[in-house]
């Protein structure tokens, strides 16, 4: 494992009809955010896409054109209506192969059993990398900086943890800092965010309305350092500004 200087920026798609239209609830976000997060690197988008080869194959190209890493949950098994191993084959500009090691899990796990249906969990993308699974021992694989898991998440999580650690390593977590702003309307701080933003420009200047019985300006900053300076010069400013209803915001 080698510990990453910056953080990375991943992509995540999750993929199936049961989600999109079914009574099954989408639990990757969620998970996938906490890990990544974890790590002091960062969820760039989310997708969530139908079992449609066409649908899978555009979006695949379009990702892996990109520099993003991208986890990619779910299609992967060997019913018909799988069809993430050849959209993946086909956005990558291959073909589906009969992946060696996978083909040696899956005859161990089964026997003559993997024969003929099993065995199609096997063809991956030429040049495809495995990713254990500890669960079932059927693997996932990578391509194009796409790392293909299953869609159940007790197998999905923990083989993404091991890409996370094994590939990606950490670096310094995210923290974030923020005032309560009462009594003014959010386009008069505009001014004042622009010029905080310039002056800061590693960091990520927020504004977070909230409405109902106690409306209220959630003003902050997100980085990995330089916050104390940051909300010195927002506080700064809001005085300036001669914006005074202004409290220290305690988080959740």
């Amino acid at each position: 494992m080698t510990s990453a200087p910056q953080p990375i920026a991943f992509g995540l798609i999750v993929i199936g009809d049961e989600v999109l239209n079914g009574d099954r609830a989408d639990g990757h976000f969620a998970a996938f955010k906490r890990m990544i997060q974890a790590r002091g690197h960062e969820l760039a988008w989310y997708w969530l896409l139908p079992d449609d080869p066409d649908t899978l194959t555009a979006h695949l190209s379009f990702s892996m054109a990109r520099s993003n890493p991208v986890f990619c949950c779910g299609g992967i098994g060997a019913t018909p209506d799988d069809h993430t191993r050849a959209c993946a084959a086909a956005a990558a500009g291959g073909r589906l192969t009969r992946h060696p090691g996978a083909r040696a899990l899956l005859e161990a796990k089964f026997g003559a059993d993997a024969y003929p249906h099993r065995m199609l969990m096997a063809d991956l993308p030429e040049g495809a990398e495995l990713i254990p699974n500890p669960v079932n021992q059927i693997p996932g694989f990578s391509t194009g900086q796409h790392w293909f898991l299953p869609g159940f998440p007790k197998m999905a999580w923990p083989m993404a943890e091991w890409v996370l650690d094994r590939h990606y390593g950490s670096c310094a977590a995210v923290t974030e800092a923020a005032v309560v702003v009462r009594g003014t309307p959010e386009s008069r701080l505009i001014p004042l965010m622009e010029q905080l933003g310039q002056a800061h420009p590693d960091l990520k200047l927020f504004s977070l309305p909230h409405m109902g019985e106690d409306p209220h300006i959630l003003l902050g900053f997100r980085g990995r350092g330089g916050l104390e300076e940051a909300m010195a010069d927002l506080r700064a400013a809001l005085a300036e500004a001669s914006i005074t209803d202004v409290e220290s915001h305690l988080g959740h």
